[in-house]
């Protein structure tokens, strides 16, 4: 029950920051909004705002802001002006209205990222030596298992990050390397060579090595509020730019399509990270939201980013799209999502049958 109440609360609070999105930056402009929903379909419940329906829908599949004017055929509801139409205002407000629900997504992973790190600290990998490859030139100079490295070639380290970038940045120039081994202090000279590693992504990739991993050990480094917010940043950033890199390797075939989950995969990944506990929870909803928001600004005709192009264009050419290619874009469009949606849920199906 646990496991569902979760899943729920996540998707549903993923969809409702992103509509928030649209739908503050709406009022702000003094945009009429007709309907804010969560959910597709017939109402369930809810209740009126001033001219405004809040309301549960029965399909949990999403959810909706229902704008004053989005169409110019449609007719003003009554209660509205024409001074609330959507389709009456400058391209760039519409812009901003379409762009808030995917950047408020992205607002949302940092505001929770900020939150952990507040609250527990940033976590590190120590830069304690866990394995040594055989042959390798650590293995030559005489690293060992259990070595905390203090320094490379003069400049203290303070995490394996430190350590891994010191190797690679040093383009095979040799290095000294200060580690504490059981208390005693030791200076071990490694040259690095080149190799060949996978990167996250499952490629090679051939860079400076000298043949060591960590032992996985990891540190908490407490942060205050302002410290923990650029942390929160920092990894929103991060996740962004590989969740960005994970979707060009997808179109490059790097990543298998098979790799490509639905909602299905999400609840289970959800239901799984509730065993662990509120803050595993958490860190997985930031990673949800800002694939939900990057999905949004893809330049696909009915998402996000396919009406911020069309906005782009009018922008520049002073003009409205026209109406007849906005309507053969959006379908293609619209079958393009169609089939990601059925690979996603084809993937899900298969990957339970395993």
């Amino acid at each position: 029950m646990s496991s569902f109440l979760s899943v729920l609360l996540v998707l549903g609070g993923l969809i409702f920051f992103h509509e928030l999105g649209h739908f503050l930056i709406a009022r702000l402009f003094g945009i009429g909004v007709q309907t804010f929903s969560l959910g597709f379909g017939p109402r369930l419940f809810g209740w009126r705002g001033g001219q405004t329906d809040y309301r549960l829908s029965l399909v949990p599949l999403g959810g909706y802001v229902s704008l004053v004017g989005e169409s110019e055929e449609a007719e003003l509801p009554e209660g509205f002006e024409k001074r609330h139409s959507f389709t009456l205002r400058p391209a760039w407000q519409r812009l901003l209205v379409i762009a808030a629900g995917p950047v408020f997504n992205l607002l949302l992973a940092w505001f929770i990222y900020w939150g952990l790190f507040w609250a527990h600290g940033q976590f590190q990998l120590a830069p304690e030596v866990g394995r040594v490859q055989p042959e390798s030139p650590a293995a030559i100079a005489g690293v060992a298992p259990g070595d905390r490295v203090l320094s490379i070639g003069g400049k203290p380290v303070q995490w394996w990050d430190d350590v891994a970038g010191s190797i690679v940045a040093s383009e095979g120039r040799e290095l000294a390397i200060a580690i504490d081994r059981n208390g005693t202090a030791l200076t071990l000279n490694v040259k690095p060579e080149v190799r060949t590693r996978k990167t996250i992504f499952g490629e090679d990739e051939r860079t400076w090595l000298i043949g060591i991993q960590a032992s996985g050990r990891t540190v908490s480094l407490p942060l205050d509020g302002t410290s923990a917010m650029k942390a929160g940043l920092d990894q929103t950033w991060r996740m962004i730019v590989i969740t960005g890199q994970s979707v060009q390797k997808i179109f490059e075939r790097v990543v298998p399509l098979d790799s490509v989950g639905g909602p299905i995969m999400i609840a289970q990944m959800v239901s799984e990270q509730s065993r662990q506990g509120l803050d595993s929870v958490l860190a997985l909803t930031a990673l949800i939201s800002i694939n939900l928001g990057l999905l949004n600004l893809l330049p696909i005709p009915v998402l996000d980013g396919g009406h911020i192009i069309f906005l782009t264009m009018e922008m520049v050419m002073r003009r409205p799209v026209n109406a007849r290619l906005r309507e053969i874009t959006t379908r293609i469009g619209l079958a393009f999502l169609l089939a990601l949606m059925l690979l996603a849920t084809y993937n899900d199906i298969v990957r339970n049958l395993q």
